[in-house]
């Protein structure tokens, strides 16, 4: 039962597939007929096989029957196989055969007679395994008489026709058809202006129009039209004619009738020629009368356009006026300056007219001419011919040379003198310079001036120093400043005024040294235009003047005195600066107190340190000064108008070195301002300490300098004391430490951690996952701990140590930092350890796996793949004695 079961499911899969070999097989296919075609036309019947086996290239036969019996035509393939009726027909290629594929031809018959209607059979020969479907096919072909005429307007022959650009004709084409049958016909007209005809309209056999490709816009603007008249006429009319209506005409008519399918077949088709057209193009000239021109300013400009066509009839011109600034521009660079229509409309403008002066010539007028009106003037003419409804149509349009017109400025005629009212004979005296306009002729009302100041630097020997545009003013007075004087300028140091019509002034209020050296002016006259705008027209440079007057270099001197000649550690310390200056007005002083401190001071690389500063107001700044426990420990005071004195409380070991006053003298400038005049260094004060306290030093020690990663680093930081001995309270530390993480110590140093003399811990951001503390374990030694080294950690160790000592007055002294000896701290791999973890998880995985796997396979075997075997039966018998037989 089981195994009927399994073969259930295939007998419809079996029946399906047999059903399919059936149903598929050869099929041949020729059109559904009737076919109709007319009496003399060449006729093509198709012919294709579809299904077959065997080889892609199938042959084919024809036969032809009228009543009953075949009769056998021609085959692709026997040569034998056309009967004695067709072998003349077929012998001179009346009848053929035409291939278009492997499994396709077309039987050709020219010239069909009405002997040739009736039925006709395709077959092909079997190349199939089994025989299966059609292996031939039947239409039948009906042949009518030819009832289709097409003649010219009034039946007369091909006619010529010579027509202007722009004019109109129309074409006329007569077409009949008295076929018995139902047929549409199809009209095209045609045009053939090369070797090849090109439609122009068309109305289809289905009574739609359809222009042809190149003529869609005109069949849309209307000037192309296809009428049907009376008579069964067709009219072709062509608006606006241009040279590419030019050529032969002709009417293409087509016969077409509606298939057995419901199709159109087109079953015929006739042409006749109906006119050639020739196009004479419009001849136009334009020429302006003038040729180049020269005017004076404000003169009025005459220029003539005439025009000359051999256009007759009606027809208008339109004229264009244009102007370019150069001969070379196109019509879309070039400025229309007046323009009048084919209506005689003239476009408006207030000071050029357009006048239409007889047929022929067009009058353009500028009055009040510029200079800016010198350059080309051209104009362009158009002829308008007016069409059948009512509109204009463009001809032809043609442009005149240009005509070079160039208008001299009348330049007014004057002079400029530059004097200085002010000069100066010491600093920060004004200056003040005029500049007249002296001799001005020809200055009408439509002329106006303005000034431009310009500086020049005096320059020992040859050299040629530059020109620098102190101001200058455009044609509305309105002053712009250069980059020399702006801001001057804007705080009012630097005035630039007009005094009178013909008088502009520049007056510095405080001469400076950068201000020596020749001044000039440059005046402008302007010139309004029509268009109320302002045009340059004439630059004037006055003689240079020198501003100089005698200097004396100046001297300043200072001088610092120390106070108190020996002190100790927490001490003041006070010193004076004295300050005396010579060839300078009125000056004040501000001064800057600096330290050189020694080359072992680790605060201030560069040696020297910007402390304390008081400017020439008085102004008391803490410069580098960054003690924040003495921000009120130095004090820089003015005593007198030239000295100054310097304090600072609580001196420390640390503040030894070389003291300095720099001084810099101002004298008063412009608008309360100060200006620097000189500066001056002092001679040194040295704080020198001698002291024989204790001599620190300091060393690192770690009991175990290799280390595993995961584990725990020690590194001590011993303090060792020569000299005098102190009690540990009188003693504090500031501890750092730091690592190189290279093997010979060429990289920066990186900070770990450090503790102040307070007790405060300090910590860098680290980027491992180790850990660092520090403490102090003992007055003299400090442990820093790496917790779970990463390879990373390794590298060169130090501490730096900075010694607070308290001295007997109970003031605590920074003493010079002590930079420890460099160790090496290594960190190691455990192999072991590193392997252990993934090791296990391998083992574990591996017997994980395999015991799946011999689950996955006994189980395969228990119930998946056991096969239930039926066993013969057979009958249990015992065997019969010999003797009971």
């Amino acid at each position: 039962m089981g195994q009927r079961g399994d073969r259930a499911p295939c007998l419809p899969l079996l029946l399906l597939m047999l059903l399919l070999a059936f149903c598929r097989g050869r099929i041949v296919r020729v059109p559904k007929g009737p076919l109709i075609r007319v009496l003399g036309t060449e006729v093509a019947i198709p012919c294709s096989v579809s299904d077959y086996d065997g080889p892609s290239e199938q042959n084919f036969d024809w036969e032809f029957a009228r009543e009953t019996d075949f009769v056998r035509i021609v085959s692709t393939w026997d040569s034998t196989f056309t009967s004695e009726e067709y072998q003349k027909r077929v012998g001179h290629g009346d009848i053929k055969l035409r291939r278009s594929s492997n499994d396709a031809v077309e039987l050709v018959i020219k010239n069909i007679q009405p002997t040739d209607q009736g039925r006709y059979k395709c077959s092909t020969p079997s190349t199939d395994a089994t025989v299966q479907g059609n292996y031939d096919a039947e239409v039948q072909v009906k042949v009518i008489s030819d009832g289709l005429w097409v003649s010219g307007s009034k039946g007369r022959s091909s006619t010529s026709l010579k027509l202007s650009e722009g004019d109109s004709f129309k074409l006329r084409c007569s077409a009949i058809t008295t076929s018995p049958e139902h047929t549409h016909l199809h009209v095209t007209w045609q045009i053939k202006s090369g070797l090849s005809w090109q439609d122009i309209l068309s109305l289809t056999h289905e009574g739609k129009f359809q222009p042809g490709p190149g003529y869609e816009e005109r069949y849309r603007d209307g000037d192309i039209r296809l009428d049907t008249g009376a008579n069964d006429t067709y009219r072709l009319s062509v608006s606006q004619a241009s040279s590419v209506d030019a050529g032969a005409y002709r009417c293409l008519v087509s016969e077409w009738v509606r298939g057995a399918d419901s199709s159109w077949q087109k079953i015929q088709e006739k042409s006749v020629e109906i006119a050639s057209v020739s196009i004479q193009r419009t001849v136009l000239d334009v020429l302006i009368s003038t040729s180049n021109l020269s005017v004076t300013e404000r003169d009025s400009l005459d220029l003539t356009c005439n025009i000359t066509t051999d256009r007759s009839g009606i027809f208008q011109a339109e004229v264009t006026w244009y102007f370019s600034g150069s001969p070379d521009d196109t019509l879309s660079d070039a400025q229309v300056l007046l323009s009048m229509d084919h209506d005689s409309v003239v476009s408006d403008s207030t000071l050029i007219s357009l006048s239409h002066v007889d047929r022929n010539s067009y009058r353009l007028l500028v009055r009040d001419v510029g200079v800016e009106d010198s350059g080309y003037y051209f104009c362009q003419a158009a002829v308008w011919v007016p069409l059948h409804n009512g509109s204009w149509h463009k001809v032809v349009e043609r442009t005149s040379a240009p005509v070079s017109v160039v208008v001299t400025a009348l330049e007014p005629d004057y002079e400029v003198f530059l004097n200085a009212s002010k000069t100066p004979k010491f600093s920060d005296d004004p200056t003040e310079l005029e500049c007249r306009i002296t001799n001005a002729q020809d200055t009408e009302a439509n002329i106006r001036f303005t000034v431009s100041w310009y500086y020049k630097k005096h320059l020992p020997g040859d050299d040629v120093a530059t020109e620098e545009l102190l101001a200058t003013m455009d044609a509305d007075w309105t002053l712009l400043l250069g980059d020399r004087s702006r801001e001057r300028t804007q705080n009012g140091e630097i005035i630039f005024s007009k005094k009178a019509v013909d008088t502009f002034s520049l007056r510095i209020q405080w001469t400076s040294e950068s201000d020596r050296g020749d001044y000039f002016c440059v005046i402008s006259a302007w010139s309004r235009h029509r268009n109320n705008s302002w045009v340059k027209s004439k630059d004037v440079t006055s003689a240079p003047v020198s501003i100089l007057w005698a200097t004396q270099d100046y001297t300043l001197t200072v001088e610092a005195v120390k106070l108190k000649p020996f002190f100790v550690a927490g001490h003041t310390f006070e010193m004076t600066c004295k300050v005396s200056s010579k060839n300078i007005k009125t000056p004040r002083y501000s001064v800057l107190i600096t330290a050189e401190k020694p080359l072992t001071d680790q605060s201030n690389p560069n040696g020297t340190t910007r402390i304390i500063s008081l400017n020439q107001d008085s102004v008391v700044r803490l410069e580098d000064w960054t003690d924040q426990t003495r921000v009120d420990g130095v004090v820089l005071e003015k005593v007198q108008e030239n000295e100054f004195r310097y304090r600072m409380y609580q001196t420390q070991i640390s503040d030894a070195g070389l003291y300095r006053c720099v001084v810099t003298a101002w004298s008063p400038g412009g608008g309360g301002m100060w200006r620097e005049a000189v500066n001056g260094l002092s001679n040194p004060i040295q704080i020198d300490f001698q002291t024989s306290g204790p001599v620190f030093n300091v060393s690192v020690h770690s009991d175990n300098l290799t280390i595993y990663q995961g584990e725990l680093a020690d590194l001590l930081c011993i303090i060792t004391t020569d000299g005098m001995a102190l009690e540990p309270d009188d003693m504090s530390f500031d501890v750092s430490w730091f690592a190189v993480r290279s093997f010979a110590l060429d990289r920066e140093p990186v900070l770990l951690a450090s503790v102040d003399r307070r007790g405060i811990v300090t910590q860098s951001r680290r980027n491992g996952s180790s850990d660092l503390s520090l403490e102090r374990i003992s007055p003299l030694e400090f442990r820093l701990r790496v917790h779970g080294c990463e390879d990373h950690d390794f590298g060169n160790h130090y501490c730096v140590v900075t010694p607070w000592v308290r001295s007997a007055t109970g003031v605590w002294q920074q003493e010079p930092a002590v930079k420890a000896k460099p160790v090496f701290l290594s960190v190691k791999m455990d192999v072991l350890n590193a392997f252990k973890y993934p090791l296990l998880i391998g083992i574990g995985l591996a017997t994980v796996i395999g015991l799946l796997s011999c689950l996955i396979g006994y189980c395969s075997s228990r119930w998946c793949c056991k096969k239930e075997v039926q066993e013969t039966r057979r009958e249990r018998r015992r065997l019969m004695s010999m003797e009971m037989d």
